[in-house]
This record gives structure tokens, sequence and C-alpha cells, in this order.
């Protein structure tokens, strides 16, 4: 597996980068944005870690402008800020996950390995429920006809609420589904996920996915 890391503290950059290859990971760094948006665009790199503060174009407008071109990447962000907005700012641009700084060196290891060893799962058939089509074959949901543009995250939490229709999903088994790792310090990322999808669906009235107050979601057939 080959990992492109994008920061600009070359030091952190040297760490994490040792820290991957230790653990047999092929390792590239840069430490600017045009830079690294270059390198994620060459098609040969599994997973980009990519830092929001960075010269030249932040890491914000990097993540935005890969997913634009629909290239699906898994993307990793890096923040030194700790607010509520801010981290919905990196997931809005498209990014699979995120980490504040300071970071346990084991904590990225973890969310690096939940990214690139999620299982792919296979479907017989479309799984159909409303005017919602998604084709495991391609990796893409549609809307009405419409390609809807997801994030690999989001693709993950609505598969498996569709495949569950009807069915009540609770935070802790998304969380267990969709990020394979303990993450029950972070549990309210699954309603920022949810806000995202909801965003996406154009669900203002909770016609998809119903919140069921104190328990989690469901995704409901009419």
């Amino acid at each position: 597996m080959r990992i492109l890391i994008v920061e600009d503290n070359v030091k952190l950059a040297g760490y994490m980068k040792q820290m991957l290859e230790e653990n047999s990971y092929s390792v590239d760094t840069y430490h600017d944005g045009k830079t690294g948006e270059r390198s994620a665009r060459s098609d040969s790199y599994d997973l980009l870690i990519l830092d929001v503060m960075l010269p030249e174009r932040d890491g914000i407008e990097v993540c935005k402008n890969l997913r634009n071109d629909d290239i699906n990447l898994p993307i990793i962000m890096i923040t030194a800020k700790g607010e509520v907005d801010d981290r919905v700012a990196g997931l809005d641009s498209g990014a699979d996950d995120y980490l504040v700084k300071p970071f346990d060196m084991k904590e990225l290891l973890a969310r690096t390995k939940a990214l690139l060893r999620r299982p792919q799962v296979a479907f017989n058939d479309l799984v159909k429920v409303q005017d919602l089509v998604m084709d495991s074959s391609k990796h893409e949901v549609t809307k009405k006809g419409k390609k809807l543009a997801l994030t690999l995250k989001e693709y993950a939490i609505l598969e498996y609420l569709m495949i569950n229709v009807n069915t009540v999903i609770t935070r802790e088994q998304l969380l267990e589904h969709c990020w394979d790792f303990a993450y029950s310090a972070f549990s309210n990322i699954t309603d920022v996920y949810i806000r995202q999808l909801r965003k996406k669906l154009q669900d203002d009235n909770e016609k998809y996915i119903e919140t069921i107050r104190g328990v989690g979601y469901k995704f409901k057939a009419e």
C-alpha cells in the first residue's frame, strides 16, 4: 500500500512517514498544497493524509478539487483546529476522516488501517429504496437517475442504512461497521456524516433517513 502525506511541518511529516514505513507502508511526503494535489492526481496512491494549513494551497481546497474531479482517494484530514465547525468544514470538503493535532501515532495508524482494509460488499442485484439506486459494481448511488457525489465514508454509511432498510441502526453499529475500530471518543462523528448525507440527498424533512432520538437512524422504505 502506498500513502501520500502532505504536511508542511517537516518534523511531523517525518514522524508519520517513519511510523507508517515501520508498518510496511510505502510513503511519500510533500510540504505544500499545490505539489501535494498534483501528486494525489497521479492515481498511484491508496491513501492521502492531508494537513489543512498548507502553503500555496490549503488542504480544504485540495480536497475539494480532488472530489470535484471524481478522485475518490481516501483522505484523512489533519488540523490544528479543534472546533466542531472546523472539523465539519474538513468533512464537507470530501475528507473521509479527520485528526486534530496533537494526536497519537497509534491513532493515525488505526485510522489508516481502517480506511485501507474496509471490505467491499458485493451484491448480486442493485439495491433500490424509494428513488435511490445503489450499484455496488460501480460503487455509486443515483437519485432519480442522477449520480450523487459521495465520499467513501458517506457511501459506506448510506450502503449500511439502505441494506438495513426500515431497521433502526444505532450509532454504535455505524461506528463498528464503517470505521472498523473503537471510535467511542468521537461518536458524534456519525451525526456529522448523517448531516452531510441529508444535504446531498436533499433530505430536509427526513424523507429518507429518520432520526430515532437517543438511539440512531432508520432508512425508510417509503
